[in-house]
């Protein structure tokens, strides 16, 4: 019985080392790619935040951070199906959300740690809704801790900069 367990679980080791974080990729770059598309054909809205903004981002024209949005956006959700430059878009994105977070999805006001948790919502009822994004993150830390995974061009470049 061991045996047979552990040739099951090997398998999906195997299985998981080239498909797993490529389900990863697949979602994220999907909804960022989305998001992206809606900046491109949409009005540019970050004017009317732009003062929610943290810094370094508050300084940025507001038409400089739309379209810098939108085409990390596009190419990084690209970038990410793909597995190509993982890391890096991944850390874009991260810092793309966390700006999200702040000038968009955070509360708009809270005194205890509990009035900030009605925020940790996929809806905006008046208290903010962060929690897609902060979920967002943790999937992106992943990539940025382990790569792309076997299947992904990272991965491919990889292996034929090293057979040189």
């Amino acid at each position: 019985m061991k045996k047979y367990l552990a040739g099951f679980f090997g398998s999906l080791d195997l299985i998981g080392l080239w498909s797993g974080l490529l389900s990863l990729r697949i979602l994220l770059g999907w909804d960022y790619f989305e998001s992206g598309l809606e900046k491109f054909h949409g009005a540019n809205w970050f004017m009317d935040i732009q003062d929610k903004f943290p810094f370094p981002f508050s300084v940025v024209p507001p038409e400089v951070s739309w379209q810098m949005a939108t085409w990390f956006e596009l190419i990084g959700g690209i970038a990410l199906v793909l597995g190509l430059a993982t890391r890096f878009f991944s850390v874009s994105l991260i810092i793309l959300t966390v700006v999200a977070i702040a000038s968009v999805h955070w509360p708009e006001s809270w005194s205890t740690f509990g009035e900030l948790m009605k925020g940790y919502v996929f809806t905006d009822r008046g208290h903010g809704n962060f929690k897609l994004p902060i979920l967002f993150i943790g999937m992106l830390i992943t990539l940025v801790l382990s790569g792309s995974g076997r299947f992904s061009l990272d991965h491919l470049i990889r292996v034929k900069t090293l057979e040189k």
